[in-house]
């Protein structure tokens, strides 16, 4: 091997193949995993994409239950599930909020605790449309919005522009605390 190939080979072998690259992004069930700040082009396969300009002519909670999964920054559940906020979080007035119900891989109870939320919302109603946001370019909103359409809801909506999309149409945000405020 001549000097001149060893950048080449060393650089050939850093290169992540792009297979491998997407496995680490994404698990068996499709959902995201990693890096969710990312673009999302299209909604997940039975869920439909409603615009910012349509959400907004929706009331919250009578015409659609709009579903912000947003985590909780610096924020956690304390043993008894309650969440302790270290910010406030600012979210479409009348949403209903969810943290770390959009994660790829959800942590123990948030999974039971999101859907159980969602039945009592809805009140046991697959029907009801659900609008489920967290902000531009992020794959939170499309994981759980995922999570409802394999949960069997039948009109799930997802807000890829989110709260960035709401508040480009110069809507106000309204201050949020975690539904229920308790997580099993």
């Amino acid at each position: 091997m001549r000097a001149a190939q060893i950048p080449v080979l060393i650089a050939a072998l850093l290169i992540v193949p792009p297979a491998l690259a997407q496995d680490a992004l994404f698990d068996a069930q499709g959902y995201r995993i990693a890096h969710y700040r990312a673009p999302v082009h299209q909604p997940p396969p039975g869920v439909g994409r409603i615009a910012p300009q349509a959400a907004a002519q929706l009331r919250p909670g009578r015409d659609a239950i709009f579903i912000d999964v947003l985590p909780a920054e610096g924020g956690h559940r304390e043993a008894d599930g309650r969440w302790r906020l270290a910010t406030p979080h600012e979210s479409i007035p009348g949403a209903h909020w969810f943290p770390e119900a959009g994660r790829g891989e959800l942590a123990p109870g948030i999974g039971d605790w999101f859907v159980q939320g969602i039945a009592r919302l809805t009140q046991g109603r697959r029907d009801r449309m659900l609008i489920l946001f967290c902000k531009a370019d992020c794959w939170m909103g499309w994981n759980a919005a995922s999570r409802l359409r394999a949960a069997g809801y039948r009109n799930v909506w997802w807000l890829a522009e989110g709260v960035d999309g709401w508040t480009d149409l110069k809507r106000p945000l309204s201050r949020a605390q975690p539904d229920g405020g308790v997580a099993p």
